[in-house]
């Protein structure tokens, strides 16, 4: 596996593999890799014949009250991951490498960056949307991998390629979980063992809204779906809710019934300290 640090680097070596005619599969990340990054690795072997893994902890989606600098990093652990998955090129530049002192420029979409994360982490979805848009450019990858669990920034991304007319297959893959139903996510490593145990609510409401949904003889309503999840979840001591709603799973859009692409998603801060985020299919 190439580890590779320069852009110019970067862009000979995903440009001779288009000229050897190879399908190029890249996987965006921000590493300290776990088995969900992992998975999106598998996946993108099994769609081209050249993966390429980026790992950039991205500064401009930081807001000034967020994690970057206690963002967990290890690339010489995550490299070696990434080359027991079989990548083929891990592309892990500093940041002075992607944003020049002079940097100006963000790529925004303007309404699906709003709500759900992004009313509470506002230039978020700015960031994520600029720094995709440079590794596309970059690499001229024929697909991206990216995991479901950050729908927003899945939806947000499958927009902008539509919008600016990219020549790039999004691929989404399905929420990784522990056994226990937790998805797996890098700021898990922030919990306690007692915050672990905490933040088992989150699957466990949308688990419960799930199951009523199903129910046939159900009439309970979107509002006291998300109603009976914040309840839930308040139940729990240390549980802090951001936001919880139902939303169509490609738009965005809060549901007003229930129908195949309802997706319950949420954003709890457990003891005040780590966010996390999730979301599930209802039917």
């Amino acid at each position: 596996m190439k580890l590779i640090e320069k852009s110019e680097e970067v862009v000979r070596l995903t440009g001779g593999w288009r000229e050897e005619g190879r399908r190029i599969v890249l996987v965006p990340t921000m590493g300290w890799f776990h088995e969900g990054h992992l998975s999106l690795m598998r996946l993108a072997r099994s769609l081209g014949t050249r993966t390429i893994v980026s790992l950039f902890v991205n500064p401009i989606q930081f807001g000034p009250r967020e994690d970057l600098a206690a963002y967990p990093r290890d690339l010489d652990r995550d490299r070696r991951l990434a080359e027991q998955e079989g990548v083929d090129a891990l592309f892990a530049p500093v940041a002075e490498e992607m944003f020049e002192p002079e940097f100006q420029t963000r790529v925004s979409l303007s309404r699906i960056s709003r709500g759900l994360c992004g009313a509470d982490r506002p230039g978020h979805f700015d960031g994520v949307a600029t720094i995709v848009t440079k590794l596309f450019h970059l690499m001229t990858p024929h697909v991206a991998v990216f995991g479901e669990k950050d729908l927003q920034q899945l939806a947000l991304i499958r927009r902008m390629v539509r919008d600016l007319n990219f020549q790039i297959e999004i691929v989404g893959h399905p929420i990784v979980r522990e056994k226990d139903g937790l998805a797996l996510s890098s700021r898990n490593s922030y919990l306690t063992a007692a915050e672990r145990q905490t933040a088992l609510c989150l699957s466990q409401a949308i688990g419960q809204a799930r199951d009523t949904v199903r129910d046939s003889s159900n009439t309970t309503s979107v509002a006291d779906l998300i109603a009976g999840a914040i309840a839930f979840i308040n139940a729990h001591e240390g549980c802090q809710v951001d936001y919880v709603t139902i939303v169509d799973r490609w738009s965005l859009a809060p549901g007003t019934t229930i129908n195949q692409d309802s997706v319950m998603a949420l954003a709890v801060k457990i003891n005040g300290r780590v966010r996390l985020i999730d979301n599930g299919l209802l039917l």
